[in-house]
């Protein structure tokens, strides 16, 4: 058995000791905002928050998480309200979405420890792979997240989650559901 904490909340996992962290969080614990990538640590759809670390949960076992404080992006947010979460948005960040959760996680634990990092140590802090190709805007998005943080800066409210398509089409008219004609 493996105790740690996942998202503030202590968790008692009855899995082997080499079970990857990814797979603990995802089928035991059902948080399914980890990815599963490439499984080989270099991707970064799978990175958590480990003790304040940007941590590849598919390269990590449970034995070596044992007594750790594990954040995933469930635990960051669920109402997408970090200056991470409201910074990616604003800047039109998310794509596709499969890359974003780690990408968020990996932005989180970096602006935890440097809360005005530079383009550079962004660029090594970010190795996440993204298909979509949305580098240029990521960096800049990472650094408004740092001044909001900072309290230099504020960020606007994202949309909430689970919003209903006909609810979404009043806001944007161009997302108006067909009508059954």
């Amino acid at each position: 058995m493996t105790r740690l904490t996942v998202n503030n909340e202590a968790v008692e996992y009855r899995l082997a000791p080499d079970t990857p962290l990814l797979w603990a969080l995802r089928d035991a614990s059902n948080l399914t905002g980890t990815k599963y990538g490439c499984g080989t640590g270099s991707c970064g759809a799978c990175t958590v928050d480990v003790d304040g670390k940007a941590v590849r949960s598919c390269q990590v076992a449970l034995r070596q998480v044992e007594g750790t404080f594990v954040t995933t992006i469930e635990g960051l947010s669920r109402e997408r309200s970090h200056p991470v979460q409201l910074a990616l948005i604003a800047a039109n960040v998310p794509q596709c979405g499969y890359c974003i959760p780690g990408i968020t996680m990996a932005a989180a634990a970096l602006l935890k420890r440097d809360p005005m990092p530079s383009d550079e140590a962004i660029s090594a802090a970010i190795t996440n792979i993204c298909r979509c190709g949305i580098y240029p805007r990521l960096v800049e998005a990472i650094q408004r997240a740092g001044r909001a943080i900072r309290g230099d800066e504020r960020l606007p409210a994202a949309p909430r989650p689970g919003i209903d398509p006909a609810e979404a089409a009043r806001h944007v008219p161009a997302l108006d559901p067909p009508s059954g004609r």
